[in-house]
């Protein structure tokens, strides 16, 4: 029989999920209206005659291109996230180059797998210091010591930065995803395939350019799962 502790610890996680996914969708349906306030009143208040027919193939234009990314990026970063930090990550943006990495650090320092409460909880906790720290960091180093700050960094430093900090930060992320997961073959199969993407399928068909990474990441899922060890016996995570 479950324990009080864990009978208590079930409920309250339980509970959490339910709100978190109550005000989440709350949330995310408020941010659709406001981010749609100014494209609706550019339409049918601005005095610009845009049809509808040009909507609709602007969306399509659009579709083509992204579309990809709106069932690849959902897929990818569930797993790691959990569904508490999903609304907060779509709400707030930059997911693979900040929110990410961050949850993925924290599970990481406290010892917690992707998928299980601890690591949730983690990822909750990450993005909401992560979102923190950037507002913060935006306020003080470029809202008030910005403008300073570009004057008096050497031109030369300002160029190397553009060229390096970019790689140096995906860099770390990628070593500390792959130290975090310690799963071998879907890491070998993720580089691999990136290898082949970018060094011969693209100079081949260029056309395929933007939708590359979500190419790379559709089918490391795919052959990840069909070359996984199904010898291996899994144990159940602690939460």
């Amino acid at each position: 029989m479950s324990s009080p502790a864990m009978t208590q610890a079930d409920a309250s996680m339980a509970r959490f999920e339910q709100q978190t996914t109550r005000y989440g969708s709350l949330t995310m349906a408020a941010g659709l209206v406001f981010s749609l306030l100014g494209p609706i009143y550019l339409v049918f208040f601005a005095g610009l005659d845009i049809s509808p027919s040009m909507i609709w193939v602007a969306f399509a234009a659009v579709a083509a291109t992204f579309g990809i990314f709106w069932f690849v990026e959902p897929l990818t970063y569930f797993p790691i996230l959990g569904s508490a930090a999903m609304y907060q990550a779509f709400m707030i943006g930059n997911i693979s180059n900040k929110l990410l990495p961050a949850a993925i650090v924290a599970q990481s320092a406290i010892n917690a797998k992707p998928g299980t409460r601890r690591g949730d909880l983690a990822s909750v906790m990450a993005i909401g210091g992560a979102a923190t720290v950037h507002l913060t960091s935006l306020l003080v180093f470029v809202g008030i010591f910005g403008s300073w700050l570009v004057s008096i960094i050497p031109a030369e430093m300002i160029e190397v930065a553009r060229l390096y900090i970019l790689p140096s930060l995906m860099g770390a992320v990628l070593v500390q995803a792959i130290v975090a997961m310690k799963q071998v073959r879907p890491t070998i199969v993720a580089i691999a395939l990136s290898l082949l993407m970018y060094f011969v399928v693209i100079p081949l068909v260029p056309s395929l350019a933007l939708f590359g990474t979500a190419l790379v990441v559709l089918f490391s899922i795919i052959v990840s799962w069909i070359v996984r060890d199904r010898n291996a016996v899994h144990a159940p995570a602690a939460d």
